[in-house]
């Protein structure tokens, strides 16, 4: 995302956004959702609990560090790995305010959902 400083004050997030990507189901263990994600051309998955609902992003660097952390097991899920739902955007908010909110989060990409709790893109800060 490189938005010009005079229209990320106006533009909106669905004016930035990529599409959502892989998606997975939170009782997915986290071997196989790095398996999924060496498959898939991103470096993030969304993970979506049992009634369709996205309730995070969770990307290869969280994953590797989980695996390799003392403490894992191959029964280790993605809703083990989550703590709080979110954070998520929405597609009307403004570019400037989800740059903020990524850059205090230091989040490299944000799940946007419509009012379902679906994900409809992933706002991506450019490296």
């Amino acid at each position: 995302m490189t938005p010009h400083p005079a229209d990320s004050a106006t533009e909106t997030v669905v004016d930035a956004m990529d599409a959502p990507g892989p998606q997975v189901w939170d009782d997915m263990t986290v071997e196989v959702a790095l398996s999924v994600m060496a498959s898939a051309p991103s470096r993030h998955l969304l993970v979506y609990d049992e009634d369709g609902r996205c309730t995070g992003l969770i990307a290869q660097d969280q994953l590797t560090v989980v695996r390799d952390s003392s403490a894992y097991t191959d029964r280790v899920r993605l809703r083990d790995v989550f703590g709080d739902n979110g954070p998520f955007t929405s597609p009307m908010t403004t570019i400037a305010e989800a740059e903020r909110t990524m850059r205090h989060g230091r989040l490299g990409a944000l799940p946007v959902i419509d009012e379902h709790g679906c994900a409809v893109g992933v706002l991506a800060l450019s490296r």
